[in-house]
């Protein structure tokens, strides 16, 4: 079963002792959110929105003023604010972290479905989040919530300040709020229009799915439901403030989703989502996507059964979800073998090689805004750019495809033996040896005969100890677990 620690986490390293109860192993990690394994400074989303703050207030209300005859200065100037907010550096810090409880954690099964989780309720790569804001939305909101209520889940990220600004909440505005009739909108002819973004992917992508059969006018009346929710606008902090419900945007007037009738006001948003996270095709879209996301491009009915009579008994309590996908997970190990998306094999390279990753606090913690970040301090989002698999710059609002046959493409094929062949400069000296090579293969491979068997004979061929990583990593049973 040594495959099933890759399934659920990301292998074994080599100084740990491979678990004799695998199943045991993983269930017993999914109960408590521990802190942070990180040793070094982790910044509040607070700070983080500061300095996005400062940024977009900077060049959009200063810079692009004071420099409109002359972009030569701007640039220049630009350039000078982007380290000053440290635009080139948090995202890698957030990375740090992230695969940090991947690879040195004592709950590495919860950090890969911290990843899921992270994935399924995606911020796509706009205005800058990536920057500033996805990875500690992603440490502030889903991570608490791993322990939670699905409810509790859907409505944190619902109202967080990074999803709001995301799918443009804070630009809807009912036809028939207070807000419509006011003297401004009639003098610059700006109308009280709904934006439909977050009420559909609230079905869509965040709850019940396509598969509900909800209307385009059951996305019109969620999108209703959810005006008033905005940022707090101010001249100084621009976009940037608090989340509030501004009673003066919310259309006023009884709303219908899905054939149920919601009163207007505040409390309308939690009753909805209520309502939406037990409904039956919301359970079996969770099932779908975490059976996809551990076992197989195509789960079947009888395997995604218990996760749905986990979530319908527990009342969508998120432990009693991930151990019946865990349960299950481990019930097909033997059946099915899933193709790793790009960041996933390499936290498993990382952890199984034993790289010197991520950069150490000490190194992260060196960086002081305003200076220009050194190449090792931003080695981790370029790496992930690089590979394909940028967990925080997803394209669409949709996240990072789970599906095996979106990253098999020759290119991205092509980036993981680049990578595997450049990662030398990330071996420990004391690691560069073929005792190590079989000692990490014997602990991850239930055939590790026929894996060393194939790395001795090529590399015998290459006389190359360096070339290990390139065979090793990117073998069929590597690529897939």
């Amino acid at each position: 079963m040594k495959n099933f620690f890759r399934k659920v986490a990301f292998g074994i390293g080599p100084n740990e002792e491979v678990p004799s109860d695998p199943l045991n192993w993983a269930l017993n990690q999914v109960d408590e959110i521990p802190e942070f394994s990180w040793k070094g400074k982790i910044l509040t989303e607070k700070e983080l929105r500061g300095y996005y703050r400062d940024w977009v207030y900077g060049d959009r209300k200063v810079l692009r003023k004071k420099y409109k005859d002359n972009k030569t200065l701007y640039k220049t100037h630009k350039d000078e604010l982007r380290h000053k907010t440290g635009q080139k550096f948090w995202e890698s810090l957030d990375i740090a972290i992230r695969h940090n409880e991947g690879i040195n954690s004592k709950n590495p099964v919860l950090a890969k479905l911290w990843m899921f989780w992270g994935n399924f309720f995606a911020i796509s790569e706009k205005d800058f989040l990536a920057n500033y804001s996805t990875g500690p939305y992603q440490r502030e909101i889903i991570w608490p919530n791993l322990n939670q209520s699905i409810e509790k889940m859907v409505y944190d990220v619902t109202t967080s300040w990074a999803m709001i600004h995301h799918l443009d909440n804070s630009e809807s505005a009912g036809p028939k709020s207070a807000t419509a009739s006011e003297e401004w909108r009639r003098r610059k002819k700006e109308p009280a229009t709904i934006n439909e973004n977050h009420g559909r992917e609230l079905l869509e992508l965040h709850t019940v799915s396509p598969k509900a059969g909800y209307t385009q006018e059951d996305v019109i009346q969620l999108a209703y439901i959810m005006t008033g929710w905005q940022q707090r606008w101010s001249k100084k902090n621009l976009e940037t403030g608090n989340i509030w419900f501004n009673s003066e945007y919310h259309q006023i007037g009884k709303k219908n989703v899905l054939g149920k009738e919601y009163k207007k006001g505040k409390k309308a948003l939690a009753t909805v989502i209520k309502d939406l996270v037990n409904h039956p095709n919301c359970r079996d879209f969770v099932a779908e996507r975490l059976c996809r996301y551990l076992i197989t491009d195509e789960p079947t009915k009888e395997m995604k059964q218990p996760i749905i009579d986990a979530f319908k008994k527990s009342d969508g309590h998120i432990p009693e979800i991930h151990k019946a996908a865990i349960k299950v997970a481990f019930e097909y190990n033997d059946k099915y073998k899933k193709f790793q998306t790009p960041e996933n094999w390499f936290i498993q390279v990382a952890k199984i090689a034993d790289l010197k990753w991520p950069p150490s606090p000490v190194i992260m913690n060196s960086y002081v805004p305003g200076a220009r970040p050194t190449k090792t301090q931003r080695t981790p989002e370029r790496l992930l750019k690089n590979l394909g698999h940028h967990p925080y710059r997803a394209k669409q609002p949709n996240g990072w495809s789970d599906h095996s046959d979106d990253w098999m493409s020759p290119e991205l094929l092509i980036r993981r033996l680049v990578f595997a062949s450049k990662s030398r400069k990330f071996i420990k000296l004391e690691n560069d040896n073929e005792e190590f090579y079989e000692k990490i293969i014997n602990k991850n491979f239930d055939n590790p005969d026929k894996i060393l068997n194939y790395t001795r004979k090529q590399t015998s061929k290459m006389r190359r100890l360096r070339d290990m990583n390139v065979l090793l990593f990117n073998h069929p049973e590597f690529l897939k677990a």
